[in-house]
């Protein structure tokens, strides 16, 4: 049926009880796990003269940026693993998470999008935007929808 599944993860608790999910049914389908982590791009928020004191380097953002991401698709090596599925994670840095999920599943080749979604709807939804939502609209690849 489905032979490679991306699984985007943000490392937040639902993500983390999706990887779970999606490791056991990569597991029963025999398909391979791929882990994907989009961390947004760098960005200096300066103000006229003003320079805010935490400011950090694109290389130091760089860095940080990449230990989030091992951190979290360590999360679905491991489930991987306990499943008995084959894994490979990837990460990009990206403004447009669901733009970055859609072209990962075609770089990779994945036949199937596995993600959660935090369920929201009315005016929270409208203001903070459904990553979900996006992919699903801009993908031919199916998107199984985790609540």
């Amino acid at each position: 049926m489905y032979k490679n599944i991306l699984l985007p993860t943000d490392g937040s608790p639902l993500s983390n009880r999706v990887v779970r999910d999606a490791a056991k049914l990569a597991g029963k389908l025999g398909a391979t796990l791929t882990g994907f982590h989009v961390a947004p791009t760098y960005h200096i928020e300066v103000y006229a003269d003003y320079v805010p004191p935490d400011l950090i380097t694109p290389q130091q953002h760089a860095a940080n940026a990449k230990k989030a991401a091992l951190r979290h698709l360590d999360v679905v090596k491991k489930a991987a693993a306990a499943n008995g599925v084959t894994y490979s994670g990837y990460y990009v840095l990206s403004d447009t998470p669901a733009d970055a999920i859609v072209k990962a599943a075609r770089k990779y080749k994945c036949d199937l999008i596995y993600m959660g979604s935090h369920g929201r709807s009315g005016l929270t939804k409208l203001l903070l935007g459904s990553q979900t939502s996006k992919v699903l609209a801009h993908t031919r690849i199916p998107v199984l929808v985790h609540r």
